[in-house]
């Protein structure tokens, strides 16, 4: 497994922009699938997006067209642009490494097997 910490979190009003990180140590992230959650208080958590390990990226139909994942594996860096934020994005939000290399998926939790300690964001009126 890989230890992961998130930043970049905050309070941000409706409509602007926030830019989460995820550094990772003690595994690479070359070849694994990287994925952002979130969980919203009294909700499970959800699915945001994730990217392979040949860079595809893939969104929840929530955030679609608004957030933007990336990674640099040279840094063992997993980013997450957030843009036209909205209130009910609430939430504290998770990085999450996959479980194997050259792994196929990520839209599912047990596709995952490193999570970090998630970080708060919270989007005020």
């Amino acid at each position: 497994q890989v230890q992961l910490v998130e930043s970049g979190g905050g309070l941000v009003q409706a409509g602007d922009s926030l830019r989460l990180s995820c550094a990772g140590s003690g595994r690479s992230f070359s070849g694994y699938i990287m994925g952002w959650f979130r969980q919203a208080p009294g909700k499970e958590r959800e699915f945001v997006a994730g990217i392979s390990w040949s860079a595809s990226t893939y969104y929840s139909d929530f955030v679609k067209g608004r957030f933007t994942i990336s990674r640099d594996n040279a840094k063992n860096m997993v980013y997450l642009q957030m843009n036209s934020l909205k209130p009910e994005e609430t939430a504290i939000y998770y990085c999450a490494a996959g479980r194997s290399r050259w792994q196929v998926g990520g839209r599912n939790e047990d596709d995952y097997d490193s999570w970090g300690q998630g970080i708060q964001v919270t989007v005020s009126l």
